[in-house]
């Protein structure tokens, strides 16, 4: 599908089933090509299909790398077709969980949200703020929605503003106030004869849908390439060339750190890691008619993983696991 094929004129079936086949093609992407069919299946109707989608990944032998934003999702869809019990089952095991990626707090509460159980969206939200805000100066742009939805179900619950909402309200790029975008009464306005009022809700929507096609056409991070410490042995036994941009692997993971906050100091938003292997690279370089010695494919190489949604954000979220690969989390390694 072309990125700039209207939607309404997309077979979501068709695309489903092309994201498929291409997920077979390239297994290290499978990940992200299975959720964007995944979502085609729900667009078209087909909820169980979707499902199945989302157990196939949750099934998968090599592990996920975002395994509860699956869940979130596949809750989320199974809410819509009737499988209440289940979709609140796997929301509560997300919450015990404690995920340090916002998307899957914001998925649960979204859709809890959505079948008026507003004082447990209320509580999801929260919580995954909590979880995740907690001693922050600056919220990563990820955390947005969390704040965004929490303010929004805050106003629909009636109850006084706190300092998040505060926040919330500073970090919205709209031109018109969250208050406003959030008022509960809104609907109201869509029935209104008074030419005032309508103006205003038209105005209110435009603002909506300028934030979402911002949220929409963000670029990809700057990504800087990482290499496990196998791979990168494997890189450069294979092509020697290689071995002055890489002396060492911890030499490779001092400088991934020290390069990401330079460009953080020089004020670069966006920022991100890309994870490489030797096959995808080699695969890359045969793409591009270039040998795998050259030092100039590799930034080209990482710009492409980043393309293709294989960036993980820089820094890591709080209390979140170091980028190395260590185990250990980021403010005990190299935020350290």
């Amino acid at each position: 599908m072309r990125p700039d094929t209207p939607a309404e004129n997309v077979e979501h079936t068709a695309e489903a089933a092309r994201l498929e086949r291409t997920a077979g093609l390239y297994p290290e992407d499978a990940e992200a090509l299975l959720l964007q069919a995944a979502a085609h299946r729900e667009l078209s109707g087909d909820r169980p299909a979707a499902t199945t989608l989302y157990d196939r990944l949750l099934s998968s032998a090599d592990g996920l790398e975002n395994p509860y934003l699956v869940r979130a999702l596949k809750a989320s869809n199974l809410w819509e077709y009737g499988h209440e019990a289940e979709a609140r089952a796997i929301i509560t095991g997300i919450r015990v969980a404690a995920p340090r990626d916002p998307a899957p707090w914001v998925i649960v509460a979204e859709s809890l949200e959505a079948h008026d159980e507003l004082e447990a969206a209320h509580e999801t939200f929260t919580e995954g703020a909590r979880l995740l805000l907690t001693d922050v100066a600056e919220p990563p742009y990820s955390t947005h929605p969390l704040l965004f939805g929490r303010h929004r179900v805050r106003r629909m619950l009636g109850v006084a503003h706190d300092d998040w909402d505060v926040l919330a309200d500073t970090l919205s790029s709209s031109p018109v106030p969250l208050d406003e975008l959030h008022d509960p009464k809104r609907v109201w306005s869509l029935g209104s004869d008074n030419p005032a009022e309508l103006q205003a809700e038209i105005s209110r929507l435009r603002a909506e849908l300028g934030t979402y096609r911002e949220a929409l056409s963000r670029p990809f991070p700057v990504a800087v390439l990482h290499w496990p410490e196998s791979e990168l042995r494997e890189l450069v036994g294979a092509y020697p060339e290689l071995a002055d941009e890489y002396p060492s692997h911890e030499t490779h993971l001092a400088t991934i750190e020290a390069s990401l906050r330079e460009l953080a100091a020089s004020g670069t938003p966006n920022l991100g890691i890309v994870t490489g292997t030797v096959p995808s690279y080699e695969a890359f370089a045969a793409s591009e008619a270039t040998s795998p010695s050259d030092t100039d494919l590799l930034p080209q190489y990482a710009t492409t993983l980043a393309a293709r949604g294989r960036a993980v954000e820089w820094p890591p979220q709080r209390g979140a696991e170091c980028w190395c690969g260590s185990g250990r989390v980021y403010e005990g390694c190299h935020g350290a």
